[in-house]
């Protein structure tokens, strides 16, 4: 099997096992394993199929880009980044998606009014800048499969949840929105907070400055102070 081959075969293993033990097989495995055991089953899959996706990408060699993006598309990829790392940091904010998490009968504001999914829509994002920016044979599958995960994951919590907790989800439902800015909450809801904001804006600085160290272009405000340095210099 060839490096793309293998890229393919981690990442739709990555995917698909998801997929796989978070909706269909999980409550049969549930009852044969109990929860412990499928938790440890779960981890250790994702774990080994995590494995399998990372060591087929170091695998490749070089690649050539399937088109060149415009020097426009940096600046605007960095700025859909920023809004990902918001929609991540709020995600974990009163989202009653999340486990133990108590349900707000007010109605959504912060991420939560802009889509009932912030995290999902975080990395479908990620995936789709990245994979618009440096469109590599390998990242595109790499980023097509992590959007395929995300928002496949979003649409099986909503059938999820409207079964295992029919008083509040479809209610829920009905007040937010799968795409973002599409839902019935006023913008004014939407405001995700200064301490969200704050986080998310740390979160996607971290991320920029990471970009060197994966053997990613340097991009967002290192870039520009890259640029300014040299300059000056």
């Amino acid at each position: 099997m060839n490096g793309l081959g293998l890229v393919w075969l981690g990442v739709g293993g990555f995917v698909g096992t998801h997929l796989l033990l978070s909706h269909p097989l999980r409550a049969p495995l549930v009852t044969r394993l109990g929860e412990k055991g499928f938790q440890g089953l779960y981890s250790l899959v994702a774990f080994a199929t995590f494995g399998l996706m990372v060591w087929a990408l170091k695998r490749i060699g070089p690649e050539a880009l399937l088109w060149s993006p415009p020097g426009w598309a940096w600046p605007v990829a960095s700025g859909i980044m920023l809004v990902a790392s918001i929609l991540l940091a709020g995600s974990m904010v009163g989202n009653p998606a999340l486990p133990g998490m108590p349900h707000d009968s007010s109605g959504p504001r912060g991420v939560l009014a802009i889509t009932r999914h912030p995290m999902m829509w975080g990395f479908a994002l990620w995936a789709l800048v990245h994979g618009l920016i440096w469109p590599q044979p390998s990242v595109l599958i790499l980023t097509g499969g992590i959007a395929l995960l995300a928002l496949t994951g979003a649409a099986g919590q909503d059938a999820k949840k409207s079964r295992l907790q029919p008083d509040f989800w479809p209610g829920w439902r009905a007040r937010t929105a799968f795409v973002p800015f599409t839902g019935p909450a006023p913008a004014s809801a939407m405001w995700p907070g200064w301490r969200v904001l704050a986080a998310g804006v740390l979160l996607w600085l971290a991320a920029t400055w990471l970009h060197p160290v994966a053997g990613a272009p340097t991009v967002g405000i290192w870039a520009t102070a890259g640029d300014a340095a040299a300059v000056t210099a």
